[in-house]
């Protein structure tokens, strides 16, 4: 039903990832069930299903037998099993294949996807089910109703980048819903001003996030065989300033999965993980691998790293949050999908439930927290739940730390629980950070040839990233002045760096004067810089929707 510019539906989902389309499925199963008709709507901001997902992905494929029926299941379009699975410490020259599994990191037996793939195949399941998909429509706004969820607002189109309407201007659309699933992936723009507006996180642990890297290579036969999967930790990373590591994944028809993770609470101002992925590739254990081959396809994206100690409060007044928005990634293994299918299935059920007694009220929805902490995903993120914090201090005591966490269940001597920091405060000012530079680090290896190695516009490339140059720029500085001063002048305007995609650049005029330039053409939709950047001086909004990476296989 639509009114004026307003369309109203049952159930609306925010996001076709794995967790907004498995609410999908799961919520037209059971009311096909129960002989209910419900209207079922899902928007995404990518172009297509898939157009924004990136992910390794190594995939425990259990939860996908509690969503789909069997020859659902059996037509998944996973790309190998899993055969051979190896942990590899890394010293500049040289690497030691670990002899046993790091705990929790075992991957026999799981299957390696392109987690695009999947999302494609899940939508063509939720459509032939009745599901409503729109993708091309971004997000910027929640309706409220005395300070109650009713919906969002897509954004208006036809703008210039000085907020003057055009000949082509449309505004955007009201979707009203009962019920409003967010399911907007790691750093939801809008689930980011739920979580302000009610306080989601009031006594939880900050979130924090790493930033990954990857790309998809066709290399020689013979290089790396289709279930093969190594993971690598220590070089080129401190080990104690930078968490994270490297994974490598044999696919399919000689092609290799790639990238490296980094944790955001690094320190230094002028670390830069794009360029750390480039100086990676050459280490020998990776560069045989690739060697003869070619990129064909790159990206990158921020996973929540916080654990169960950062999930926000997940409902409200006629809403939920599923997914990465909710930070269900389990650390140490570095999996969130299979925790993103249950949270939708727990939504559904959830939501079925609370229409069948009229009640969408918060004390209502509070049964989908109910069924996170009785299943799967507290049972997986409690025990680790201090994991990444006890690596804030290194390597080497993070080791000891979860030594310890094993024997105790999670638990830490006298504390208990460790806190984390926001990754905004981590860096140091130029001035204090006294340790090598980063370019002293990494000497002659800083050069990148465009085969093997690639400076982050040809990235760009490889991504297929459009957006309409006449917007309004969807990155934005809060304070202008402030920033000049602490960012640029204290900080030596780090987004420069931690941009996987050169999209803030510090220009230098004659007198010498800086000032910093936006190339928002480039944006990749990680939301680094919404994270990462001091005194949280830089905000992302979502672009028109269809802007952005065009994925193909990631």
């Amino acid at each position: 039903m639509k009114q004026d510019n307003t369309i109203v539906t049952d159930i609306l989902i925010v996001g076709a990832g794995p967790s907004g389309l498995a609410t999908a499925i799961h919520l037209a199963d059971q009311f096909k069930e129960k002989g209910e008709e419900k209207r079922i709507l899902v928007i995404e901001k990518g172009s297509s299903i898939g157009a924004h997902i990136l992910s390794g992905a190594v995939i425990e494929p259990e939860v996908f037998r509690e969503l789909l029926a069997e020859k659902e299941f059996n037509e998944l379009p996973f790309d190998s099993e899993v055969t051979f699975d190896a942990a590899i410490k890394l010293s500049e020259r040289g690497g030691l294949t670990l002899p046993f599994h790091p705990p929790y990191m075992n991957n026999m037996g799981n299957q390696i996807a392109s987690l695009g793939k999947i999302c494609k195949y899940l939508a063509g399941i939720a459509a032939k089910k009745g599901v409503e998909i729109y993708p091309g429509f971004a997000v910027n706004e929640v309706l409220y109703e005395e300070n109650k969820v009713v919906g969002v607002k897509t954004i208006d189109t036809g703008v210039d980048r000085h907020g003057h309407k055009l000949k082509n201007f449309q505004e955007g659309t009201s979707v009203k819903a009962k019920i409003v699933i967010f399911a907007e992936g790691a750093r939801g723009s809008t689930v980011k001003t739920l979580i302000r507006r009610f306080n989601l996180d009031s006594g939880k642990n900050p979130q924090i996030y790493s930033l990954g890297i990857k790309e998809l290579w066709t290399v020689p036969e013979g290089n790396i065989k289709a279930g093969q999967v190594y993971h690598t930790f220590g070089y080129p990373l401190s080990s104690n300033e930078e968490f994270g590591g490297g994974f490598i994944y044999g696919l399919q028809n000689n092609k290799a999965a790639l990238g490296l993770v980094v944790g955001l609470d690094y320190v230094d101002p002028a670390f830069d993980i794009h360029a750390v992925m480039q100086v990676w590739k050459q280490h020998p254990r990776v560069s045989r691998i690739l060697e003869g081959g070619r990129i064909l396809e790159c990206g990158a994206k921020t996973l929540p790293e916080g654990g169960y100690l950062s999930m926000p409060k997940l409902y409200g007044d006629n809403f939920m949050i599923v997914g990465d928005s909710a930070g269900l990634v389990a650390m140490p293994a570095l999996k969130g999908i299979h925790l993103s299918i249950a949270s939708g299935i727990y939504a559904a059920k959830a939501a079925v439930l609370a229409l069948s007694k009229n009640d969408t009220s918060a004390s209502q929805l509070a049964h989908y927290e109910k069924l996170v902490e009785e299943g799967r995903i507290r049972k997986e993120l409690y025990p680790v739940r201090n994991f990444r914090q006890a690596f804030a201090g290194g390597m080497i005591s993070g080791v000891l730390k979860f030594g310890i966490q094993l024997v105790t269940g999670g638990a830490c001597p006298i504390s208990g629980n460790l806190v984390t920091e926001d990754d905004s405060k981590t860096l140091k000012k130029s001035a204090e950070y006294t340790s090598a530079s980063f370019k002293e680090r990494f000497t002659g290896k800083l050069e990148f040839d465009k085969q093997l190695t690639c400076d982050k516009v040809t990235s760009v490339f490889y991504s297929k990233t459009m957006h309409d140059e006449e917007q309004i720029v969807h990155l934005i500085i809060n304070d202008q002045e402030r920033f000049k001063r602490i960012n640029m002048k204290q900080y030596g305007t780090p987004c420069q760096y931690f941009c996987p995609a050169e999209v803030y650049e510090v220009h230098v005029d004659r007198k010498g004067n800086e000032s910093l330039r936006i190339h928002a053409e480039n944006c990749l939709h990680c939301k680094t810089c919404d994270i990462k950047s001091p005194e949280n001086g830089i905000t992302w909004i979502p672009p028109y929707g269809g802007d952005g990476p065009e994925y193909a296989n990631m």
